[in-house]
């Protein structure tokens, strides 16, 4: 349990509620393979079948603790994830190099009320910013065309790339070798798949900041330009007794090698990030 400052928040901070799509817009060369190991990963955000623990969505369960502090009295399942529409461009319409406002143009092509747009970029497309400061990002933007009593409606959305060939090193760390610091054997993915194995780790990753930071004032610690988020606030802890190299102690897939910490949907596993939990003050581990 690593020890962090208590997060900063306004006063009410507006978290998302209610029941929210995840919509996936799929940019580029992606196999059906590839995609189901993500598509199955949401799912499991709300699973309610026979859990086998640990699981993701007791991972998830940490962000109830969130709409806690903004309200006590309330139910702590204030908001429900599901998985919505599967938007596929294989053919790259926006060209395979791709500039932040074209990350949101492609977001919007997801439902813009009770929606977080996930655009998932290629192994082959470049994004600003990708590799060099970032995996991926989450906002908002105002939607166009949904207005809600005569108001614009912000829509959340993440962006995560598939680093598998760009830079692994920074991006599907502890799948691969990292590039900086110190080094130690890379683990075996849990599904098979450097690149979207990372990508579930990233994705995951912003979900939790976009559950309880949508708009940027919601829960954070540092700068509201560089905030540290509820799994940014970990970052590089996944299992007991981590530090900076060393994922922590993790579960081991004995058939296939992967190392995972959370079951999922349909038999899948997962290697999933610590979250701050705010009323320990810690960051939470499943393992």
């Amino acid at each position: 349990m690593t020890t962090n400052p208590p997060f900063f928040t306004t006063t009410m901070a507006p978290l998302l509620s209610g029941k929210i799509s995840v919509n996936l817009i799929w940019y580029g060369n992606f196999k059906p393979t590839q995609r189901a190991i993500i598509s199955d990963f949401i799912t499991s955000l709300s699973f309610s079948g026979p859990e086998i623990q640990p699981s993701v969505p007791t991972w998830w369960k940490t962000t109830d603790k969130y709409y806690h502090l903004v309200n006590p009295k309330r139910p702590s399942s204030s908001l429900s994830l599901s998985l919505g529409r599967q938007i596929l461009d294989e053919n790259y319409s926006l060209g395979k190099s791709l500039t932040g406002e074209q990350i949101v143009q492609l977001a919007s092509m997801g439902g813009q009320s009770n929606a977080i747009n996930v655009v998932l970029t290629a192994a082959d497309v470049a994004v600003d910013g990708f590799c060099m400061s970032k995996c991926g990002t989450h906002g908002s933007s105002s939607s166009k065309g949904a207005h809600v009593k005569g108001k614009n409606y912000k829509f959340a959305y993440i962006w995560v790339g598939n680093s598998e060939t760009q830079c692994p090193g920074q991006c599907a760390w502890p799948f691969h070798q990292p590039v900086y610091g110190p080094q130690s054997p890379p683990l075996v993915a849990p599904n098979n798949d450097v690149g979207i194995d990372g990508m579930v780790i990233n994705l995951a990753s912003l979900l939790a900041g976009t559950a309880t930071n949508p708009f940027g004032n919601g829960y954070f610690q540092g700068p509201k330009e560089a905030p540290l988020e509820a799994a940014s606030a970990c970052t590089g802890v996944y299992g007991r007794g981590a530090y900076p190299g060393y994922a922590g102690e993790l579960l081991v897939d004995h058939s296939t090698g992967g190392s995972y910490n959370a079951h999922g949907a349909n038999g899948r596993k997962y290697l999933v990030p610590a979250l701050y939990d705010p009323s320990t003050s810690s960051c939470a581990i499943l393992v």
